[in-house]
């Protein structure tokens, strides 16, 4: 099936109660068992729910991958990848990712023992070259957040492979519209669906998706075993937002595009950062391995005081945490997203006090170029 028809159908099948069209919030802690021993293939709300394992199978179409495991949230998700390792393990992972993702890893996880590198993924080298013997996971964001570099997903699943290690990348910025790791040999995708793919600011969530059935077997047993799972009616809401995912993130592209391309052609800021732009030093990876370039662009202005007006004056854009809704959002990375990276790394990446994160929401296009021309112009 296309995209867009898994998007509204996969998962799902009418209520076989009462033939509703959309998957009914099951709203329940426990359920009925007929005797000992016996039930209908569901015990307890936190291991079993119905309407979480449409939006597991749902998101697992869409990525092209046999299991959805559904978690509360995107570091949730992560949390439970990190239970695929043990104390005395080592991971290597791409060296400029979300914020919150280094928090976990460097600031909770290495307290459990687990040990990390930290890489420049765009050189496939740097990652043959930080393999220990006592590797097991490789971790990759592409494109990273919020330089917007990319790593070479396919040949990065054979060094892993060669290596007989397991590859995670988080897909979160491109969404399974526009990429799918699964498919370039990568073992496991992660999202943060709290974004594209829940799209409207309203709900929390992670999920992770696999082909392989020894992984999904673990994955399972960490989801129920340590209980961080979404919410039912979390769970519907993100359900009902894949049905329109396919044509959000085409109009999130077209608006991300228009903007990037007006502000490389103004003098009102430094730099641009799109992999759509054929200035992007990755830009024929991007054209290869995706479909689209996504709703993410980071504009350095070359001076943080133009910033900090820039972020002050904007009025359809709004200063926020978090990306992917249908409203755009301005953020700063350097002081919110990645407050917990130490500044050293930071500058390491490339990312400064001037730098800003713009997620291009859906509005029309004119109005957020305005938006931002007339900002920049106060400055």
């Amino acid at each position: 099936m296309g995209f867009s028809t898994d998007a509204i159908h996969a998962g799902q099948i009418p209520d076989p109660t009462t033939g509703a069209v959309i998957t009914p919030i099951y709203q329940t802690s426990t359920y009925a068992q007929e005797e000992l021993g016996r039930n209908k293939g569901y015990e307890y709300g936190r291991t079993q729910n119905l309407t979480r394992e449409a939006l597991e199978k749902n998101i697992a179409a869409l990525e092209k991958g046999k299991y959805g495991i559904a978690f509360a949230s995107g570091l949730a998700a992560e949390h439970a990848l990190m239970s695929l390792v043990k104390a005395g393990d080592h991971v290597i992972v791409s060296d400029n990712v979300y914020g919150g993702t280094f928090r976990l890893f460097e600031l909770v996880m290495k307290d459990y023992g687990i040990e990390y590198s930290w890489v420049d993924a765009t050189n496939l080298n740097n990652i043959e070259k930080a393999i220990k013997k006592n590797t097991k996971l490789v971790f990759l964001e592409t494109p990273t957040n919020p330089m917007l570099v990319l790593t070479d997903l396919a040949e990065a699943s054979k060094v892993c492979k060669k290596h007989n290690l397991i590859s995670i990348v988080d897909n979160t910025f491109m969404s399974p519209y526009f990429q799918n790791p699964l498919t370039l040999g990568i073992d496991i995708v992660l999202h943060s669906s709290t974004k594209y793919i829940g799209g409207h600011s309203d709900v929390i969530g992670g999920i992770i998706v696999t082909s392989d059935d020894n992984i999904h077997k673990r994955l399972r047993y960490i989801q129920n075993a340590t209980g961080g799972v979404p919410s039912p009616f979390d769970c519907w809401l993100t359900l009902r937002s894949t049905k329109t995912l396919a044509v959000r993130m085409e109009r999130h592209n077209q608006n991300a595009l228009k903007i990037a391309e007006y502000l490389c052609k103004s003098n009102l800021v430094e730099r641009v950062i799109y992999p759509g732009l054929p200035e992007h030093p990755q830009h024929e990876l991007a054209k290869k391995q995706m479909r689209g370039f996504g709703g993410m662009v980071s504009v350095d202005t070359g001076d943080f005081e133009k910033t900090k007006r820039l972020l002050k004056n904007v009025k359809i854009f709004t200063l926020a945490e978090s990306l992917g809704g249908v409203e755009s959002l301005i953020c700063h990375p350097y002081t919110m997203t990645h407050a917990s990276v130490p500044k050293e790394t930071k500058e390491k990446f490339g990312l400064t006090e001037s730098l800003v994160r713009l997620s291009v929401g859906i509005e029309d296009v004119e109005d957020l170029i305005e938006d931002i021309e007339k900002a920049l112009k106060t400055v």
